[in-house]
């Protein structure tokens, strides 16, 4: 009997075997990290493109559809005119309705940057502050290639809503200081330690906010921040630059 036959049944079960083995990581993908797999397929989730970089549930009536294209032009502008020009290009996941956020992985939150590739927002974040909140930590995160370790999260999320223009933690522009809450105590610098001091007083990103906002204006301005971004690439601790 030639062996030939054999050869190109072993072949054949072994491509068996690895569609199979595909199939089955795809499958453990969508239900362990369904956010991770919805913003890599937002139309496996029956989201659909409303613009470029932009994607929410079908049948939207007129308003909606111009409501969603309004937030995502205004935000995308806060980040844009703060890092003079975009390097990221995350997808735009929104969500009118509470079932739409939960089958796409949302919880509890207004919105959240997933993987530095996409943007996902709850009914409660399709809001231009939300979403620009949202694309800062995108942005900011795509440009260091520095640790992201090094970087406080106090910092990040202080940046986040100074892009943002966020005026639920900083006063308007036309204030002499912006800070609403100028305390000095330590702010939290691991992404756990935040979410459990944000969960128990949101005004956590009011103090930082104002550390940042004071950095940035005690430092010339937004290009502070990319030049930060330079020295932090080129090496140089975040510590020496940065006083918490």
């Amino acid at each position: 009997m030639s062996t030939r036959p054999r050869r190109r049944r072993r072949w054949a079960w072994l491509a068996a075997g690895l569609g199979v083995l595909v199939l089955a990581v795809g499958t453990t993908l969508v239900l362990a990290y369904p956010s991770v797999a919805a913003t890599t397929c937002p139309r496996c989730y029956g989201l659909v493109p409303v613009r470029d970089g932009l994607y929410a549930e079908p049948d939207l009536s007129d308003a909606d559809r111009q409501r969603l294209v309004e937030m995502h032009r205004d935000a995308v502008a806060r980040v844009d005119a703060f890092y003079q020009g975009r390097r990221s290009q995350p997808t735009v996941l929104a969500c009118l309705t509470r079932d739409c956020y939960r089958r796409i992985g949302g919880g509890g939150e207004r919105g959240v940057a997933v993987r530095n590739q996409a943007v996902m927002l709850s009914p409660r974040g399709v809001d231009p502050v939300i979403a620009a909140h949202e694309l800062s930590h995108v942005e900011f995160h795509v440009r260091l290639d520095a640790p992201r370790d090094q970087i406080p999260q106090w910092f990040d999320e202080g940046l986040a809503v100074l892009v943002s223009n966020d005026e639920r933690y900083l006063l308007p522009p036309t204030a002499p200081d912006r800070c609403r809450d100028a305390s000095p105590e330590p702010l939290p610098r691991t992404l756990t330690a935040w979410l459990s001091a944000a969960s128990a007083d949101e005004q956590v990103y009011a103090r930082a906010a104002c550390r940042v906002y004071r950095w940035v204006d005690a430092h010339g301005g937004p290009p502070a921040v990319l030049d930060l971004v330079d020295r932090l690439n080129r090496g140089e601790p975040f510590a020496t630059l940065v006083q918490d």
